[in-house]
């Protein structure tokens, strides 16, 4: 069995045949209820180009890692972001994840010198800072709900770093509203309303436009704040008032609605992935006393009894793999898609004017050609003389190409100084039993992972 799809040219492309799908609906009904598994089984069942439909949209599902990366090298050339919904456009605004063309490159010529190595650099201290209060205030065989706490540590991190304020309430806001915001997000990408115009009124999309609201006044008010704090002449370090001082090449800086969606867009890149990837790493690490013996060697040896600073960072490979690992078998960001222009090739195939291409880190991370026991926790397959090397273009958690996540090296730093912190004092024995993941706007824990804390000391 085979699949054509037509070119603008009128020329085609064969394909295996994809899964069979409804009228009308296509495979959305398969993808919605287990979009993981449904990546998984198409990847298995159907090759590394495997065509469906998501309702009517003709969609095509790429596997190989080469391919992904022509993908991703060539969004912005021969493929264009595609509609993420409506719910998604709603938090972020015209941003940087979701501009195209010539805005795009302007916006993200303004953000980028934000998050370059030097400036992630001075907000190593405001990481561990904020890791080492978390750690002073647990008490031994105190019981924890780990997602809860790694939300809040990297909550506190991100708007220190980002707004330069440190106030709970504030903290409480914006997390509240982003947690709305996760739930309808997920929502819309599997359900059917993803279909509907954007100005039908769902429950979920009012729900999704009160908590934005919400979340608009509070980031309104600290830009408020901010523009005050830089007409009297009061110098911050933070990312916001980095980004209030950008410039473009006309001279003309981010207006406030496009602070607004910046800022967004790094708080959830800050803080949403980092506070994800670290509670998965904590799981994994308390089913595996292996890779948790080697993490405490590598530790001692290097840090012995203080702090790590930003400069530890390249001296903790094991600390870095278990982070590498940790997004591997967890990608927050889950998937990817674009669509075809005209002249779209991955490989030596055509890809037809039109075409969703979607590519999933979860499924080609899972691969077991790539990966040897695929589903397994074996952080020390990222050692430099690992026997079995990951391929290239295997890991895309961030994405890739020109439209990378810039918040990468940000959350890389983030995620193994607050592991190394928090490890030296800490065993965070987590309940032991399977913990599935939800595909929200990132990939959460479906339950609450709760653990109890075991002094090191």
């Amino acid at each position: 069995m085979t699949s054509t799809l037509a070119s603008a040219k009128g020329t085609t492309t064969t394909l295996p045949a994809g899964p069979r799908g409804l009228p009308l609906l296509g495979n959305l009904p398969a993808f919605a209820r287990d979009p993981l598994g449904f990546f998984c089984r198409l990847r298995d069942d159907h090759g590394d180009w495997a065509p469906w439909r998501l309702g009517p949209k003709p969609c095509l599902l790429i596997s190989r890692p080469e391919d992904v990366n022509e993908l991703l090298a060539g969004v912005e050339v021969t493929f264009g972001p595609s509609d993420m919904g409506v719910a998604l456009r709603r938090v972020l605004g015209d941003g940087v994840v979701t501009s195209t063309g010539d805005d795009w490159r302007r916006k993200r010529s303004l953000v980028q010198p934000s998050v370059r190595p030097r400036q992630v650099r001075s907000y190593a201290a405001t990481m561990v800072e904020c890791a080492d209060a978390v750690a002073t205030a647990w008490r031994d065989g105190q019981r924890v709900d780990v997602q809860r706490e790694m939300t809040r540590l990297t909550q506190r991190v991100a708007v220190r770093t980002l707004f330069g304020v440190e106030t709970a309430g504030r903290e409480e806001t914006i997390a509240r509203a982003m947690a709305v915001a996760q739930r309808e997000i997920g929502a819309e990408l599997r359900g059917v309303t993803a279909f509907f115009p954007s100005w039908v009124p769902t429950p979920g999309r009012r729900r999704l436009d009160a908590a934005v609201t919400e979340l608009d006044a509070e980031i309104h008010r600290i830009i408020d704040e901010h523009h005050a704090a830089r007409a009297a002449g009061e110098e911050r370090d933070d990312l916001l008032s980095r980004l209030l001082a950008a410039r473009d090449e006309s001279g003309a800086p981010l207006s406030d609605q496009e602070l607004r969606d910046e800022a967004v867009t790094l708080y959830i890149g800050g803080h949403e992935t980092t506070s994800t990837t670290l509670t998965w790493a904590w799981h994994l690490l308390s089913g595996s006393p292996q890779a948790r013996a080697r993490l405490d060697a590598e530790l001692a040896e290097v840090l012995g009894d203080r702090l790590p600073t930003f400069d530890d960072y390249a001296r903790l490979p094991f600390t870095q793999a278990v982070v590498k690992e940790s997004l591997r078998l967890f990608p927050p960001i889950w998937l990817i898609s674009a669509v075809a222009r005209e002249g779209a090739r991955l490989g030596d195939r055509e890809v037809p004017v039109g075409t969703t291409v979607w590519t999933s880190q979860w499924s080609v991370h899972r691969d077991p050609r790539l990966y040897p026991e695929p589903d397994a926790f074996r952080p020390e397959r990222w050692d430099a003389d690992a026997a079995t090397p990951v391929p290239d273009h295997a890991w895309f958690p961030f994405g890739g190409g020109p439209r990378t996540c810039l918040g990468t090296r940000f959350a890389l730093v983030e995620a193994a100084l607050v592991l190394a912190v928090l490890a030296r004092r800490w065993r965070i024995d987590t309940d032991p039993g399977e913990v599935k993941p939800f595909t929200g706007l990132t990939l959460q824990p479906s339950r609450a992972i709760g653990a109890t804390l075991r002094s090191t000391g």
